[in-house]
């Protein structure tokens, strides 16, 4: 089959289209028929050499994709071949095919195109895990994401907005929180030009946000800090700013602040399965009832990936890209 692979760590230039072995389905695994597979931040990370795939994983990137199934291996009864689904991956989606464990499979939405359903199950993985299972954001809550007009954040938006949240967004354009404002977001702030804990305070009348889903890391980490209410929760799923900072533990220990992380990609099969079910039972019903829309901002061959890395690592775009092969 053809696939991308990463010819030594490097810029878009070392995504190389090439003829690698067919995957083939072990037990309690599929082989996917992909129709499209959508880009993450994470496969910029293993192009340039600072995020190596698990152990076990395959090394072409690509963390999410769609297709029909191709072959079922042993042991697997809920899917059979034909069947159009969207799958979250620990690698291998930027390819023709790809093998996966059967339980983190999705049957595609009801009212999204196969193509698009490529776009959703990182995406939704990782927001119901991290702000729902997690920080356990509740109806009533408010909720601050960092970059709101990234796949992440346009998803975060709609789902915090149909579990009853109030939800803050960042954004370096003020195109983009127009966007972001009209998927559902409460408030936009343009962090060029204003500091957001300024704004989050005046928003939440001087007591802070419960839930922040940041990106940044260390330079954000002060900042949202003094961000949060008292019992408020910060996640970090990303460290595109840096990784060492510096907190007020004061601030912690007085105002009983949570402050966590975690990544998917890396995590036990068992565990994937069990957010699949969980987003299955809260996520799908709310995509199907169009309360959360799949948006795309660009989609293109696999064989121009490099072209894709360099739209995402521009941040113009708003909401996925998306590579159909």
């Amino acid at each position: 089959m053809k696939a991308i692979v990463i010819d030594g760590a490097g810029g878009p230039e070392v995504l190389k289209i090439k003829e690698v072995p067919d995957p083939k389905a072990g037990d309690g695994e599929v082989v996917v028929k992909i129709v499209a597979a959508a880009l993450n931040r994470a496969d910029v990370m293993q192009r340039q050499g600072n995020y190596p795939p698990p152990a076990g994983a395959s090394l072409i990137p690509g963390l999410e994709c769609s297709g029909t199934i191709d072959s079922v291996g042993h042991g697997v009864t809920q899917w059979k071949v034909g069947d159009e689904v969207c799958v979250l991956l620990g690698g291998g989606g930027y390819a023709e095919k790809v093998n996966v464990p059967a339980v983190q499979v999705f049957p595609v939405p009801k009212g999204v195109s196969l193509r698009d359903a490529a776009a959703i199950p990182e995406v939704a993985c990782t927001v119901w895990s991290t702000i729902f299972m997690t920080c356990h954001l509740k109806q009533g809550e408010s909720f601050l994401i960092h970059g709101g007009g990234s796949g992440i954040g346009t998803f975060a938006i709609q789902i915090a907005k149909a579990k009853g949240a109030k939800v803050l967004v960042t954004a370096g354009s003020d195109d983009k929180l127009k966007k972001c404002l009209e998927l559902g977001a409460d408030v936009g702030i343009n962090y060029k030009k204003e500091d957001f804990v300024e704004r989050v305070k005046a928003e939440t009348g001087g007591k802070g946000v419960d839930v922040i889903l940041d990106i940044m890391g260390a330079p954000y980490l002060p900042r949202n800090i003094k961000a949060l209410a008292i019992d408020g929760r910060l996640f970090h799923i990303a460290t595109q700013g840096g990784t060492i900072g510096e907190i007020d533990l004061n601030a912690v220990i007085y105002r009983r602040l949570t402050v966590t992380g975690a990544g998917l990609r890396a995590r036990e099969t068992d565990k994937k399965g069990e957010i699949v079910q969980e987003v299955l039972k809260n996520v799908w019903p709310e995509i199907e009832a169009g309360k959360v829309k799949v948006i795309i901002d660009d989609v293109l061959p696999l064989a121009n990936a490099s072209k894709a890395h360099e739209v995402l690592e521009a941040s113009t775009h708003f909401g996925k890209i998306l590579l159909t092969v």
